[in-house]
């Protein structure tokens, strides 16, 4: 077929532009081309008020009138004037200058602001502006976008673990019958997990820096000598929200943006692990899914009801994190004070995150459609009896009965047991009477420990 020239959604070549595109709405005004602009645009404003704030002879405090006409640069900014920057970045071939050279535009017609308009990007090089605008990109998309998404994956599991935190459950190490628990309590342990997770996510702290060429001011220090700049920088950067890397090269060496790509990966790895679990659980039945009028489960076999949200998830997760692996292994490297590897690689943000919330997504949509299905789960359970192995032989060690272990293992290793075989085992130990009556009354579904407390606690 002939490539269209415009870009549509089904011309795209990265799903994430084109499949899946709503799902990033979120994080397109934070993390595409045109939000890079804008953050760079908000760090070059930041920067020159606060230069017109120092006390510069040749640059005077602002009005409140160009303050505010400075500052609408980075309220007002929209589409159009990242596609004029992009226009401006054709003839410098120099994305940065671009934005320079379009603020310089912006206010060529007022006489206060086109007085100071050389103080625009004064003494700073390109990547001041940049790291300081990714610091911000990435903390705005993890405190607006990421751990609000996770959060929510979080409160479904805390809703499903308290629900289910008294249906017993059939445990399955190594795909065997193996102590029961109950639904609530599988649903708690990941919803532990997720929490340790993100608290983790919140915990890296975002640096960026504001000094020079190879980190040392030179520029600054050469046409203002008298000026603490290190202090200066670290003023602007606080007033951004953001904290100062005191010792950098001329990039900022990314190792807390690395930190936070691996604590995003290993948040994903939680939810995979829970997308097959599910899984699982939907294959043995302990789970049905809420049908949806239309749809269709496979091509020829119209009885099925795929797990395919699950699927989804676990699919783009390892999509996102190769990404975000990739990023947090390559930015914090660069040859001697600077090379452009870097530069290239996060231009992916958008991409390595986007694929997240495609993953977050699907997995809330599959939880919103499952449905319990305690009849099979009872009838798993009901029909384990030779999991009462554990408890029997733990009393008979309590009170030295002899080789406990031995005899339980012969009576149940590698085969069923019934309820009655297990009983006659129990009516025949020599045991005291309320610890033979305990174990009497014992049945699969009551031997399951601290579990309802454990789920209610999450």
């Amino acid at each position: 077929m002939q490539t269209e020239p415009t870009l549509s959604a089904l011309n795209a070549l990265s799903p994430l532009d084109g499949r899946y595109a709503s799902r990033g709405d979120d994080l397109r005004g934070l993390l595409s081309e045109a939000g890079f602009m804008a953050h760079r645009v908000e760090v070059e404003v930041a920067w020159l008020i606060g230069l017109a704030e120092a006390g510069l002879p040749e640059l005077a405090a602002f009005t409140p009138a160009a303050r505010d006409r400075l500052t609408s640069l980075v309220t007002n900014f929209s589409e159009a004037d990242a596609a004029r920057i992009k226009d401006i970045e054709k003839v410098t071939n120099h994305d940065v200058k671009a934005v320079e050279y379009w603020m310089k535009e912006k206010v060529a017609d007022d006489a206060e602001l086109a007085q100071a308009a050389e103080f625009i990007h004064f003494a700073c090089t390109s990547e001041d502006i940049n790291n300081t605008s990714h610091a911000l990109m990435l903390t705005r998309a993890r405190d607006q976008v990421i751990v609000p998404r996770l959060r929510r994956i979080h409160a479904s599991l805390v809703q499903l673990a308290h629900a289910q935190a008294e249906q017993p459950m059939l445990s399955r190490t190594h795909g065997q019958p193996a102590s029961p628990t109950t639904l609530g309590k599988e649903m708690a342990n990941v919803a532990a997990r997720l929490a340790r997770a993100l608290t983790a996510i919140e915990a890296v702290q975002p640096l960026a820096k504001l000094n020079g060429a190879t980190g040392n001011y030179n520029a600054h220090v050469s046409a203002y000598p008298e000026i603490d700049w290190p202090a200066f920088s670290a003023r602007v950067l606080q007033g951004l929200g953001l904290t100062q890397n005191e010792h950098t090269i001329q990039i900022e060496p990314h190792d807390w943006m690395s930190a936070l790509f691996d604590a995003v990966a290993r948040a994903n790895i939680i939810v995979l692990d829970l997308d097959r679990d599910i899984w699982g659980y939907i294959a043995l039945g302990y789970f049905k899914q809420r049908l949806k009028e239309g749809e269709v489960g496979s091509s020829t076999m119209p009885h099925k009801v795929n797990p395919i949200d699950f699927e989804n998830s676990e699919g783009n997760i390892g999509l996102a994190n190769a990404m975000l692996r990739h990023l947090a292994d390559k930015l914090p490297v660069s040859r001697w004070q600077r090379d452009l590897t870097d530069s290239t690689v996060l231009r992916n943000l958008g991409v390595a995150f986007g694929y997240c919330l495609v993953a977050w997504d699907a997995c809330l949509k599959g939880l919103g459609k499952l449905e319990v299905n305690v009849a099979a789960i009872d009838a798993d359970i009901d029909a384990a009896w030779e999991v009462l192995a554990e408890p029997v032989q733990t009393v008979m060690r309590r009170y030295g009965l002899p080789q406990p272990y031995e005899q339980l293992k012969a009576l149940t290793r590698g085969k069923g047991i019934t309820e009655d075989a297990l009983r006659s085992f129990v009516a025949g130990l020599d045991l005291p009477a309320d610890a033979k009556a305990r174990l009497a009354a014992m049945t699969p579904r009551s031997y399951v420990g601290l579990a309802v407390s454990l789920a209610r606690a999450v």
